[in-house]
């Protein structure tokens, strides 16, 4: 990705801003995290979609952050209303990928923070909070650091399913068809895995995974991850093929070849 109409002077105050959105979002998150007592609302009249302080205490701070450092720019967060800008871009918010992880006590939930603009993903950061991993990639980043070390994100050069490990946050994946789909891409694979929200796009970029398959996400579910997983080399659409800037169906692939051959089997 090049930085379209990003100027390069400042690529390192947005890249700072976004270390400085993740840092704050860590701080307000940590205090709540396998914590009892904590508050749960549903967002769902039918089914369950939770939504807790921790969510909300995230996307206030990195919002407090994006005021007081970038206040020309948008802001789409997952918990409050969006506030259009004036300056073309827009930070895209997700405060906890993966609250049901969160409440569940598993480490594989993120904070999703993605900029853009009228062309697409710029630049896309997930980090794990707990674990202290951190992913970035785009504006001429691709890199990952962690309390274990770090180094430069890379796509691992997969090209067939039979060689390739499938992942996907939910076994029953989205509508009837689209379990049908899935369910013609999964016998194809070497391995699957299930359960691990965004975390599963990090291992994408970092060459240990080979795919990811979901459907019924949200921009801001999926604009980092796009950030990230381009950056490494991979490759993310929807299950036509075409953008997915804006949610729906995702198919993240290591290279081409994998992507084509996954796509092929979704569409039957």
């Amino acid at each position: 990705m090049n930085s379209g109409a990003i100027a390069e002077r400042d690529i390192p105050d947005i890249i700072a801003t976004a270390h400085a959105l993740a840092d704050a979002a860590r701080a307000a998150i940590l205090p709540h995290f396998r914590q009892a007592g904590l508050g749960v609302d549903n967002k769902l009249a039918v089914g369950f979609d939770p939504v807790t302080a921790a969510d909300r205490e995230s996307e206030a701070a990195m919002r407090a952050v994006l005021a007081a450092r970038r206040p020309a720019d948008g802001i789409l967060g997952e918990e409050e209303e969006a506030r259009p800008g004036t300056s073309g871009l827009t930070w895209v918010l997700d405060p906890i990928d993966g609250t049901r992880g969160f409440l569940s006590g598993t480490p594989t939930w993120g904070v999703l923070i993605a900029l853009s603009d009228a062309a697409g993903v710029r630049f896309g950061l997930i980090d794990q909070p707990y674990i202290g991993e951190r992913f970035l990639g785009g504006l001429g980043e691709a890199r990952w650091s962690g309390p274990h070390g770090g180094g430069s994100l890379r796509a691992r050069g997969t090209t067939t399913l039979a060689e390739a490990t499938l992942m996907t946050t939910f076994p029953e994946i989205g509508t009837e068809a689209e379990r049908a789909a899935f369910a013609r891409v999964a016998p194809e694979v070497r391995l699957i895995r299930y359960g691990c929200d965004c975390y599963a796009y990090a291992l994408l970029a970092l060459g240990q995974i080979d795919l990811v398959i979901e459907a019924g996400l949200q921009a801001y579910d999926i604009q980092a991850p796009i950030g990230v997983i381009e950056a490494a080399g991979g490759v993310v659409t929807n299950w036509q093929g075409g953008p997915v800037n804006e949610g729906g169906q995702v198919l993240a692939a290591a290279t081409p070849e994998l992507h084509a051959a996954a796509l092929a089997r979704l569409a039957g």
